[in-house]
């Protein structure tokens, strides 16, 4: 009787530190991700209503 007992009264308990530990995880792969995408989000953006060139995607020099 006293493995119930006391299964029930650390359910709680148990169930908060997994849950902290998939948090944990989760921020670890969205720190790791977010290093990869800092680059792409730095990038400038082509003007829409600007029709796309050759030189556009060939120039060396893109500000």
């Amino acid at each position: 009787m006293g493995i119930h007992y006391d299964y029930k009264s650390t359910r709680g308990e148990k169930a908060m530190k997994k849950e902290a530990k998939k948090k944990a995880r989760l921020e670890q792969k969205r720190a790791k991700k977010g290093g990869a995408n800092k680059l792409e989000k730095d990038s400038k953006m082509h003007d829409i209503n600007k029709p796309i060139t050759l030189d556009d995607l060939t120039s060396p020099n893109k500000d």
